[in-house]
């Protein structure tokens, strides 16, 4: 009995100095959601190199209202049913706010998740429109849309008087939706689209499209989809002597493809998001990166950093943490940020928001050319 009565007496000690602590240490939760592994990793680090940063920066100048961020990191291998999985994993850990997804096909059933249960999700990287069409109150992204990219790049490829054009995409939902966007720009501006064809992803062998390409005989090849894909067929193409340009979305243009796709990575175009990385304004946060031997140069980035900054400016600004307060907040304010103005619509979609094509290098640099 007195070892029962003792072991009571310690425990309460024990809550009364994490209460304590709790009073000087109060923690909010920012679930980070994407790919830790699996074939398109790189843009995860990416993603959960930005959000720490923020996290990192946010509470070394004393948190939000006083109370400290936590990240709790979750690997969805941009897979939807992982995506799944791990949503309702951050929902019973007590995570009201999410950075992620990151593939549209994650991001799309996580979300159903975290509106059901009154999460706030800003997606760094997903731009499917059908992501925001929903009408969901908690959902919110820092990038711009397919329906804003497509028509970027078709506009510029139609620029060039292209005599045939092949659109390939990948099936999934990111891919073959802004390949659709830009087919559809082409079409409307008088350019033939001689093949719209799928590819399966994880494919390693695309020796029948390019034998299709060239019966077609085309001059550019529009590629929706990733970098993993891509960088073969590029290589393969090389290697069969297929004389035509690529082009790709910001889901191509990462230095990996160099590595798969080698010299036939050169003059490849690419549709990405702003350097951020190269405004005056963002230089000290550079900074900050470069002493941590981290790249802030990737698209998502600084997009991931804005997101979780928009989370703090919004609990802040509300002047609470319920997550229907914030989104309420984040619609009816505008927020200055690394990737600039973020001023948001009805359906949690940037009023306005920038893609730039650049040309592609076999060292993994690039160069704006509109």
């Amino acid at each position: 009995m007195r070892t029962s009565v003792k072991k009571l007496a310690t425990a309460v000690s024990a809550s009364v100095a994490l209460m304590a602590a709790g009073q000087a240490t109060a923690e909010i939760k920012i679930g980070i959601a994407g790919p830790m592994t699996g074939p398109v990793a790189q843009y995860g680090d990416m993603q959960f190199s930005g959000a720490r940063m923020a996290i990192e920066q946010i509470n070394a100048n004393g948190g939000v209202d006083g109370e400290m961020l936590e990240a709790v990191e979750v690997d969805d291998v941009c897979d939807p049913k992982q995506a799944v999985t791990v949503a309702n994993r951050l929902v019973n850990e007590g995570v009201q706010y999410v950075v992620g997804h990151l593939c549209s096909s994650s991001t799309q059933p996580a979300s159903d998740i975290y509106e059901d249960e009154g999460v706030l999700m800003i997606t760094p990287a997903s731009t499917s429109p059908d992501i925001t069409e929903r009408g969901y109150e908690l959902v919110f992204r820092t990038i711009g849309l397919d329906s804003m990219q497509g028509p970027v790049a078709g506009r510029y490829i139609a620029s060039l008087n292209p005599e045939r054009v092949a659109v390939v995409h990948d099936k999934q939902q990111y891919g073959e939706g802004i390949a659709t966007a830009v087919r559809d720009t082409l079409n409307a501006s008088g350019v033939e689209v001689a093949m719209f064809e799928g590819i399966t992803a994880g494919d390693k062998d695309f020796s029948s499209l390019i034998t299709k390409l060239k019966q077609a005989d085309v001059d550019y090849v529009y590629y929706g989809g990733y970098h993993p894909e891509l960088g073969l067929i590029l290589r393969q193409a090389r290697q069969a002597d297929l004389d035509a340009i690529f082009m790709g979305p910001e889901g191509v243009g990462n230095k990996d493809i160099n590595t798969i796709a080698g010299e036939a990575a050169e003059g490849l175009l690419v549709t990405l998001p702003p350097s951020f990385d190269q405004k005056a304004e963002n230089q000290a946060l550079v900074q900050a990166f470069a002493d941590k031997g981290e790249d802030p140069s990737g698209p998502f980035v600084l997009t991931s950093y804005t997101a979780v900054q928009l989370i703090a400016d919004g609990i802040e600004q509300a002047a609470s943490t319920d997550p229907a307060d914030v989104a309420a907040t984040l619609r009816a304010n505008s927020f200055q940020t690394p990737i600039g103005t973020v001023q948001y619509d009805d359906k949690g979609d940037m009023q306005s928001f920038e893609f730039v094509v650049y040309e592609w290098h076999s060292d993994g640099s690039k160069t704006p050319v509109n």
